[in-house]
């Protein structure tokens, strides 16, 4: 990547772009000097370390301080990699773990620029056991409901990824980056270099957008917006209707309506709901649903809410983790969250079984069980069995009148039940799946119009 590209900008550039007139307060920590030569004696550091000084003008490899991103006071802590590589050692690590205790203490979301090639050999050990201090600080900003959001820049490799950047509650990174554990000089010989790069890693699940840098600054404004600290909010609206079908007479209608191609699916519902949406992509564990959408939002009144939408298909159990992020990390920063209910079902193909579905879907109960924010779902389509129950709130369930909830399909039932298809109707009348059977067995709260 060309030295003045964006992503390789240094970082009080990066700071300014963010911060622009607001402007950006630098702090920092008590000095602890080293050594000569550091703690390993390594000979030569200490004429390195003032080479890298001269070129970039700084002290350390990291900047941190206050600032305001848009309308929002947040405390910002940017890598420089021209100075020995944004590599990390035991000074570091001082304003490090300065910048999360400044977080931690003024309770200001923590916003991380990252440009790292990992921790500094010349410090051996002292700088390796660096990354545990970082993710002892990380935990405790996450324990007090502060949210964590981090860019990473090129290249953003070894620890400071594996702790700083992928340890984000929300990870934006630059278009080209280089971002992965191993660095360039480290990983096979034919490794794949799409693995190691921003937008491989939004692939695999591992980053949630690719946002250029002319809009990085709005994007973090709404992030920020989102993401709070918030004071008590209240529950999350529920949508409105999108369709104006009319209840159905018997089950088979039900189901007839719930599966229409023309129904109105879950982008339509989230584009009336929200003002601005900033999605979450993947489970961080190498997978994407495309099947399911789960972030945050802004609605027109600034009210944030945290959305899970199913969007027709069989959930994948990648989708099922992402749904269980969304809902603990809305509940960490108390964002109440909104899901909306359509699939036939849980995927059920040998790929899914291998990706552990009953684990991701166990995870996804577990996870609206737990939460102590309002969780509202409005079933807007096909409630299959408990691939859709998994996503759906106890006592806060809503469904559409083109909707319907059952145990189990009616062709399946009627199979397991060694009836012909010929009774497929019947069996979906026996099942009381209409939107007015699940409101009278006190399964909905209300059909909405």
């Amino acid at each position: 990547m060309p030295a003045d590209s964006p992503a390789r900008a240094t970082a009080r550039e990066t700071i300014a772009l963010l911060t622009d007139a607001a402007g950006f307060t630098e702090h920092r920590p008590p000095s602890h000097p080293l050594p000569p030569d550091g703690p390993l004696g390594w000979a030569g550091y200490d004429a390195a370390r003032e080479r890298a000084g001269t070129r970039t003008g700084e002290e350390e490899s990291v900047v941190y301080g206050t600032g305001v991103v848009g309308d929002r006071a947040c405390v910002l802590l940017a890598f420089e990699f021209g100075f020995l590589g944004g590599s990390l050692g035991r000074l570091t690590g001082d304003r490090l773990a300065a910048a999360y205790e400044l977080a931690l203490t003024r309770r200001l979301p923590l916003l991380a620029l990252v440009a790292t090639g990992g921790s500094r050999m010349q410090e051996g050990m002292v700088a390796l056991t660096q990354l545990q201090r970082v993710a002892a600080a990380s935990t405790r900003l996450r324990a007090a409901g502060l949210p964590q959001i981090a860019v990473v820049r090129d290249p953003t490799t070894g620890g400071g990824w594996a702790t700083v950047g992928a340890g984000a509650d929300v990870v934006l990174a630059l278009p080209g980056a280089q971002v992965g554990f191993a660095g360039s000089r480290v990983r096979p010989a034919d490794a794949d270099p799409h693995a190691y790069s921003a937008e491989g890693q939004f692939a695999a699940g591992q980053v949630d957008a690719v946002v250029p840098p002319g809009e990085l600054a709005r994007a973090l404004t709404h992030w920020l917006r989102a993401l709070g600290p918030h004071g008590a909010l209240p529950a999350a609206p529920l949508p409105r209707a999108r369709s104006a079908a009319r209840l159905p007479e018997t089950g088979r209608e039900a189901v007839a309506a719930a599966r229409d191609p023309r129904r109105p699916r879950a982008e339509a519902y989230l584009a009336d709901y929200f003002g601005v949406r900033l999605p979450l992509h993947g489970d961080r564990c190498g997978g994407a649903d495309p099947g399911l959408l789960c972030g945050f939002g802004l609605r027109a009144d600034g009210l944030p809410v945290a959305y899970v939408a199913q969007c027709g298909t069989p959930t994948r159990p990648a989708g099922y983790r992402a749904a269980a992020r969304t809902i603990r990390l809305a509940d960490r920063l108390g964002v109440p969250v909104l899901t909306l209910v359509d699939t036939p079902g849980a995927a059920n193909d040998a790929e899914a079984e291998r990706a552990g579905a009953g684990a991701a879907i166990a995870d996804a109960f577990a996870a609206v069980a737990e939460a102590r924010v309002p969780v509202t779902t409005l079933v807007i389509g096909e409630g299959g069995s408990g691939g859709a129950l998994a996503l759906a709130a106890p006592d806060n369930t809503h469904v559409t009148a083109d909707s319907y909830f059952s145990v189990i399909a009616p062709e399946l039932a009627a199979a397991i039940l060694k009836r012909p298809p010929s009774e497929t109707g019947a069996t979906a009348d026996q099942l009381r799946l209409r939107p007015q059977d699940l409101l009278e067995l006190g399964f909905a709260r209300s059909i909405v119009s």
